[in-house]
C-alpha cells in the first residue's frame, strides 16, 4: 500500500504531478473545443434551417459525414491530412518542415464531431420556436440580428442546454482519443506511467477516478446553469 501511495506522490519519485498535468491538459482541450464546436454547430443549424436548398444540402452532408465517421478516424484525417496540407502550403515558399500541433488537431477534430451533433440540437430548438416570434420582433422595430440576439438566442440556450450538457460530458471523455497522436493528455500520461511502473490496475483506476471527478464537477456546474436559465419559468403544480 505504501509503495502504491509513493507512486502517486508529487515530485520526482511519484507520478501524481504528471497525472495532474495530464488532467489539466484534458480540461484545456475540452474547454478550447467547446466554443469552436458550438459556433460551428450553430452555423450548420442556421444553414439547415435557412430553407435555401444549397445551404440545407451542405449542412446535411456535413452532419452526415461527421456523425457517421468514427471519432478516431476523424482525428487521424485532421492530424495527418492537415500535416500534408500545411506542409504543401509551406513548401511553396520554403523547405522548412512544419509539424501540426497535437492540441490544435485534437481541438479541430473533436470540434467537427461536436458541431455535427450539436447542430441537431440547435435545429430541433429552432423548430420548437414559433416563427411568429421573428415577426413580432420585426413588428417592434428590431433588426434581424437584434431579434435573434434578444428573442431567439435566450430560448435557444434554454431548449438546447440538456442536449449540449450531454455532449459536453461526451467531449470530456473523447479527449482521451488525442493520446493516439502522442499528445500528453491524461490517458497518455497514464499509459506512460503504466509502461514505466508496470502497475496498470493502479494507474488506470486513478485515471478512471479523475475522469469521474471531472464529470461530477461538470454535472454540478451544468445543473446550476440549467437552474439559472430556467429561473423565469413558472412552476407547474
Amino acid at each position: 500500500m505504501e509503495s502504491m501511495l509513493s507512486l502517486l506522490s508529487l515530485g520526482a519519485d511519484g507520478w501524481g504531478d504528471e497525472l495532474l498535468i495530464g488532467a489539466w491538459v484534458t480540461v484545456r482541450l475540452a474547454l478550447a473545443t467547446l466554443p469552436f464546436g458550438l459556433v460551428l454547430g450553430l452555423a450548420v443549424a442556421l444553414a439547415k434551417n435557412s430553407g435555401q436548398p444549397s445551404l440545407v444540402l451542405a449542412g446535411n452532408i456535413y452532419t452526415t459525414i461527421f456523425r457517421g465517421l468514427p471519432e478516431l478516424l476523424t482525428l487521424f484525417l485532421v492530424y495527418y491530412g492537415g500535416q500534408i496540407v500545411v506542409q504543401k502550403l509551406v513548401g511553396l515558399f520554403s523547405d522548412t518542415y512544419v509539424e501540426v500541433n497535437g492540441f490544435l488537431a485534437g481541438m479541430v477534430a473533436l470540434g467537427f464531431v461536436f458541431s455535427a451533433f450539436s447542430s441537431e440540437a440547435f435545429l430541433g430548438a429552432f423548430k420548437a420556436i414559433s416563427r411568429g416570434q421573428n415577426e413580432a420582433g420585426h413588428a417592434l422595430g428590431l433588426s434581424t440580428r437584434q431579434t435573434f440576439r434578444l428573442i431567439i438566442l435566450p430560448q435557444l440556450i434554454r431548449l438546447t442546454l440538456p442536449a449540449l450538457s450531454n455532449l459536453w460530458l461526451v467531449l470530456l471523455k473523447e479527449t482521451s482519443l488525442v493520446s493516439v497522436i502522442a499528445y500528453d493528455e491524461l490517458l497518455r500520461k497514464t499509459f506512460i506511467a503504466v509502461g514505466v511502473t508496470k502497475q496498470p490496475l493502479l494507474f488506470f483506476t486513478v485515471a478512471l477516478l479523475i475522469y469521474l471527478v471531472l464529470s461530477l464537477i461538470s454535472s454540478t456546474g451544468l445543473d446550476a446553469i440549467d437552474r439559472r436559465v430556467r429561473r423565469g419559468e413558472r412552476r407547474v403544480a
